[in-house]
């Protein structure tokens, strides 16, 4: 919990400052589904694109924040909300610096999604959350890392679509076919998004 002697300083600059120096709108795109859906392939796609057409955005890896921030945390549920706490923490605030933040990873839990969404909606900062959808046969028969076939030999505990459940967006604003879908024309149709939604 929060001491009460902690309090929130404002600065003269505000987010919509710095929005008009960028010519865009601060947002996050927070990219879920099973592990081998294609969510930080097409994160990274649409990066390629955002940049290309001047933008400046922001690709945030679940896998590359348990390298340095959330390197304590494991993959237990309740491992797993805080690693989706402390990435949803990180992505306001760069969002709140006008950039185009691209969040992917796993994030299994519909709860733990929705606090994010909360906290997001709480400083009024663009939250579009896109559900990267794909048969968990599919996802398992590309596994690029190996992890499913290491979950189904016992050598790693607590993998969502093995030991633990993913469950799927109800109320997002974009689902991806990801399995019938080039990564081509998923990152168009995020782009697209971000253009009707005023963001670019």
């Amino acid at each position: 919990p929060r001491s009460p002697d902690v309090t929130w300083h404002d600065g003269q600059i505000s987010r919509a400052d710095r929005e008009r120096l960028l010519g865009q709108r601060g947002a996050v795109v927070w990219f879920t589904g099973l592990s081998g859906s294609g969510k930080s392939t097409i994160a990274v796609a649409v990066e390629t694109r955002l940049l290309g057409a001047g933008r400046l955005c922001y690709r945030i890896d679940g896998d590359n924040l348990r390298h340095g921030l959330n390197k304590d945390l494991g993959f237990s549920p309740i491992d797993r909300a805080e690693n989706v706490r402390r990435t949803g923490e990180v992505c306001r605030i760069l969002a709140d610096t006008g950039v185009i933040v691209l969040a992917s990873l796993v994030s299994p839990f519909r709860a733990e999604r929705e606090k994010v969404r909360a906290m997001h909606a709480e400083m009024k900062v663009p939250f579009l959350e896109v559900f990267v959808d794909v048969p968990r046969a599919v996802a398992e028969s590309r596994d690029p890392k190996g992890l499913y076939r290491k979950a189904r030999a016992g050598e790693i505990t607590d993998f969502t679509g093995v030991h633990q459940p993913y469950e799927a967006p109800t109320a997002c604003e974009l689902t991806l076919p990801a399995s019938t879908q080039s990564v081509d024309a998923c990152a168009l149709q995020v782009v697209q998004m971000l253009r009707d939604r005023h963001i670019v």
